[in-house]
């Protein structure tokens, strides 16, 4: 009897697991999978670390070139950027799924080649909270997601409540590219930013990343620069932001690459995002911000 039950719990056990797992992707495309995927390939920094953060890192069998985090995923095999996917090498590998974002050139070539894709875009907080419960529903841990979630909310919601009053209220410029892009309000930095207390000089209504004239910076005259190492170089002498108070009272924090990947990527890392940026405001508030003292150097492929 005790045998029959046991093979019985087996059976059962065999068939949650083979269970289809379907997911609505931020295309608005509803896509099954035959059961939870045992090999994925991620083609985004951010979804790569939501992978592993949900405890499936041992799953993936691909990355794009920029996935660098966790130290397990950056040995895995480099597959291309958004523009340059190796499909070859993709498919050889090949995936139960693929994650990767919307703005993937990829996406219509590898379902044309019968490959599973899920397109999400996390640009927001909310974004994020929803992208985390879609990875988890495809991994078959709703439950995981949560707990992510409140942690990493937990975590910024503590870094603003250590900051001093000085260091609150600051009118703040963030510059993701030296294009210029900035993080305006509507992103999830510009979310986290506000959430510290800061001002951020982008208006909400000009999108999450939009591309400046640089003439609006120096209109807006903020109090604080952010900005990583590689686009920092050369900024004092842009025309007119010698004028900037930020730039005149040298408060300007630059960003060297690792720091800039926990900024960039709206993914597990946010917590540690909002404390680099709350030692930023607080240092401003203090005085003069401190320059780095590690040399830029570029990650093989550039930064993402």
């Amino acid at each position: 009897m005790r045998l029959i039950l046991a093979t019985t719990l087996l059976a059962l056990t065999g068939l949650t697991s083979a269970a289809p797992v379907t997911v609505q992707d931020d295309r608005g495309a509803t896509v099954t999978l035959p059961g939870v995927p045992k090999r994925i390939v991620s083609l985004l920094p951010s979804l790569t670390e939501t992978v592993c953060e949900l405890g499936d890192c041992a799953k993936l069998v691909g990355v794009d070139r920029f996935s660098n985090f966790p130290a397990s995923a950056a040995a895995l095999p480099k597959l291309g950027g958004l523009d340059d996917t190796s499909i070859e090498a993709l498919v050889a590998l090949k995936p139960d799924v693929v994650l990767l974002g919307v703005s993937a050139r990829v996406i219509d070539r590898l379902e044309a080649l019968g490959l599973k894709v899920v397109a999400l875009e996390p640009r927001s907080m909310g974004d994020v909270q929803r992208v985390l419960g879609k990875v988890a529903q495809v991994l078959g841990k709703p439950d995981d997601a949560r707990r992510i979630w409140n942690r990493i909310d937990g975590a910024i919601s503590f870094h603003a409540q250590q900051l001093p009053p000085a260091a609150r209220a600051l009118r703040v410029y963030y510059e993701v590219d030296a294009a210029p892009y900035a993080a305006g309000r509507a992103s999830f930095i510009g979310e986290i930013l506000e959430r510290l207390g800061a001002k951020n000089i982008v208006p909400a209504e000009l999108g999450p990343f939009p591309k400046l004239n640089p003439e609006f910076v120096v209109r807006a005259d903020p109090q604080l620069i952010m900005v990583g190492q590689r686009s920092a170089s050369g900024l004092p002498q842009r025309p007119g932001w010698g004028g900037i108070r930020a730039v005149k009272q040298q408060k300007i924090c630059v960003w060297v690459p690792n720091e800039s990947d926990v900024l960039v990527r709206p993914g597990p890392r946010m917590g540690e995002a909002a404390a680099l940026m709350a030692r930023c405001l607080r240092q401003a508030a203090a005085g003069p911000v401190p320059l780095p003292t590690t040399p830029f150097n570029a990650p093989p492929g550039g930064m993402r």
